[in-house]
């Protein structure tokens, strides 16, 4: 007997989905047990043109009845967004039905309450499509690591910015000009503010987060988040002089003491050597620190049609086979409660550029400034202009609290006339 799907939404990955379990549908039913159907289509207006080969009668707007009817088995949710989502998702859960869903927004925010009521209602919600699209992460973080201790995650996690800053740092290109050829290619939507100003990638750091970390106290709120529309073509010739990359980085990191983590989205400084900094174009990479099974990686296209459509069926043959075998599977209950830890207590470096006047003392007076916060400077550039002259410095890791401070005394003094750029510096754990 057929397991029927309900599938909520169908623009590009909901229609990707359909067509793959219709192309696939014998390969699918012998990896399942059982073949696929799809027993209904959720969308919010009918009498669109979805193509040839669909039969009209699947197509209905009332997802609450379509996803509580008692022949459908299956749900997959790709509407996306917070409501009517969660109702959803949480109305399929109590009705019996395992979800698939590639919500990151929801995830980010609610995702203890899905898993909580699916757990009680003993099916499964999986979910490796909300985070880089195709590239097999979150069940690696969530079973194959679940016997080791993560210390640290850092990821590409939005092709968008990646391909932006790629262009910045390849082709000499300004800012505006790489979002504009993103948006002519089809990686950057017509507003591109989710992408820029890191809040996709801040709902997938606070998944990651949860998942590596065994804790339910992050949500994307709680993550400390910067965009990429302050990064200057400066910044890009200061990073390519260190033999950095500027790439914006999802960084979720266990505190020293074990404590807390720390989960944050921003800009950073790369050196080339490091594994992701080799990530051009709207590639997607994530880089797992651990301590038994040490760095791993995990790299490929993040987001697209086809490549968030096969996450999605991966895990719809999980939970389908998981219904036929009347279990379920999930992230468990053990919750190690590790709060998220401001900000200021993170532990990095910084990269410091500073216009200064050219004149004897002003090292000195801003070394001062670096010891009365207890920050001690790695290496220092110094390049004169006439009557002035630019200041870089890199810092040894401190809490940001305190970098941050330094950077705040800095713009104080009178022979700097302006603290020209900011950046974090990022490396391999034991170099940071």
């Amino acid at each position: 007997m057929a397991m029927k799907v309900a599938l909520l939404g169908c623009g590009v990955v909901g229609a990707e989905v359909m067509r793959l379990v219709d192309r696939q549908a014998s390969e699918l039913a012998a990896r399942v047990g059982a073949p696929l159907e799809i027993g209904g289509i959720a969308v919010r207006r009918l009498g669109r043109d979805r193509g040839t080969g669909v039969d009209p009668e699947l197509f209905t707007t009332d997802a609450t009845e379509l996803v509580t009817r008692p022949d459908i088995d299956l749900v997959v949710e790709v509407i996306g967004g917070i409501e009517p989502a969660r109702s959803l998702i949480l109305e399929a859960v109590k009705a019996g039905k395992s979800v698939v869903t590639a919500n990151k927004a929801l995830l980010a925010e609610d995702g203890a309450t899905l898993l909580a009521a699916a757990r009680e209602s003993g099916v499964d919600v999986y979910y490796e499509a909300a985070v880089a699209g195709a590239i097999p992460l979150l069940r690696p973080l969530r079973d194959s690591l679940a016997g080791d201790r993560v210390h640290r995650v850092l990821g590409i996690v939005n092709g968008t910015t990646n391909f932006i800053l790629d262009r910045m740092d390849t082709q000499g290109a300004g800012f505006a000009e790489s979002l504009e050829e993103a948006q002519t290619l089809g990686y950057a939507e017509a507003d591109p503010t989710a992408d820029v100003e890191g809040f996709d990638a801040a709902a997938k750091a606070a998944i990651l987060a949860r998942l590596a970390f065994h804790t339910q106290n992050v949500t994307a709120a709680d993550v400390h988040r910067e965009g990429i529309t302050e990064v200057s073509s400066g910044d890009i010739a200061s990073a390519k002089a260190m033999g950095c990359v500027v790439k914006l980085l999802a960084i979720c990191q266990r505190a020293e003491d074990g404590a807390s983590v720390g989960v944050r989205v921003h800009p950073v400084m790369l050196p080339r050597e490091h594994p992701l900094a080799a990530v051009t174009e709207a590639y997607n990479a994530v880089f797992v620190e651990a301590e038994s099974a040490g760095r791993l990686m995990f790299y490929g296209p993040g987001a697209g049609g086809s490549p968030t459509a096969s996450a999605v069926l991966g895990d719809l043959v999980a939970v389908a086979r998981n219904r036929l075998a009347r279990t379920s599977v999930g992230e468990g209950t053990h919750d190690t409660g590790l709060p998220v830890h401001a900000m200021g207590k993170t532990v990095t470096r910084y990269h410091i550029s500073l216009d200064v006047a050219d004149r004897p003392g002003v090292l000195a007076r801003v070394a001062e400034v670096f010891a009365q916060m207890g920050v001690s400077i790695k290496n220092v550039r110094q390049e004169g202009s006439g009557e002035d002259a630019q200041l870089v410095l890199v810092s040894h890791t401190a809490p940001d609290a305190a970098l941050s401070e330094t950077v705040e005394r800095l713009r104080g003094l009178d022979m700097v006339r302006s603290v020209a750029s900011v950046m974090r510096v990022e490396a391999f754990a034991e170099d940071a």
